[in-house]
């Protein structure tokens, strides 16, 4: 039987080539999005088309519970089980600024929408798991975040991302007995149309703040994550890992 995966945040970045990659891999695909529907519809159709795959455009903003349990009821009641899911939405403030000069609603949407997100989808989704003796959960965090660092005028983002690191690490912990994953992937500093573009695209390209010389691409990332999600990842989990190319994405920041 062929494994479903939900990607929040799917329809666009890093969480559109995780769900390609996926469905070329043979798994049904659940998109969420929050507000373009006809972006998302159309990338499901063309999945379906490419692959043979079934697929579906799911709206909800993961940061709010109510749309989350929405969100979990759509899956199960079409799919009947969600089998791998992946953490990729997760709100982010371009303005650097200090903690003390965020607004009130700006930090609860950070903290809710990168950390508190990530335990009303799992706890929704987990009892299926479970009960299959089956499940993939992966986040998304930031270069060195198990090493609960400061970051310079990203205290919301980097506090929440922080949290979800041990929050992964626990779920690994509390499942690992049950045939349940749960580890996180740290993309490097990948920007702009990069998120959507394939390995390919970066050879050639020269990125001279990125050690192996490329920029990274929403592929390397969507590569880790299919392959936490295979078969083949059982014996992985509780693990973080950087994908950045070697490149000191925090230590950047702080040089002139």
């Amino acid at each position: 039987m062929a494994k479903t995966a939900l990607i929040t945040g799917g329809s666009k970045g890093v969480g559109r080539k995780t769900a390609e990659l996926l469905a070329s891999a043979g798994c049904n695909v659940i998109v969420n999005y929050r507000s373009d529907q006809e972006c998302a519809e159309q990338f499901v159709r063309k999945m379906a088309a490419a692959w043979g795959v079934k697929a579906l455009a799911a709206a909800g903003d993961v940061s709010k519970k109510e749309d989350c349990e929405q969100l979990a009821s759509t899956a199960l009641q079409t799919f009947g089980r969600v089998d791998i899911l992946v953490h990729n939405a997760g709100p982010y403030i371009d303005e650097r600024k200090p903690m003390a000069d965020y607004e009130w609603d700006e930090w609860n949407t950070l903290i809710s929408g990168n950390m508190t997100a990530v335990f009303y989808l799992t706890k929704l989704l987990l009892p299926a798991m479970k009960e299959n003796r089956w499940g993939r959960i992966i986040t998304f965090g930031f270069d060195r975040v198990e090493t609960a660092p400061g970051w310079v005028d990203r205290s919301a983002f980097a506090a929440a991302k922080t949290g979800l690191a041990s929050l992964t690490k626990t779920i690994a912990l509390e499942e690992a007995a049950s045939g349940v994953t749960a580890n996180m992937v740290c993309p490097g500093d990948i920007a702009g149309s990069w998120k959507e573009r394939g390995m390919a695209d970066a050879a050639g390209v020269n990125s001279p703040r990125v050690p192996v010389g490329r920029p990274g691409t929403g592929e390397d990332i969507a590569r880790v994550v299919t392959f936490l999600a295979s078969e083949d990842s059982s014996f992985i989990t509780g693990a973080v890992i950087p994908v950045t190319g070697g490149q000191d994405v925090l230590g950047k920041h702080f040089r002139k």
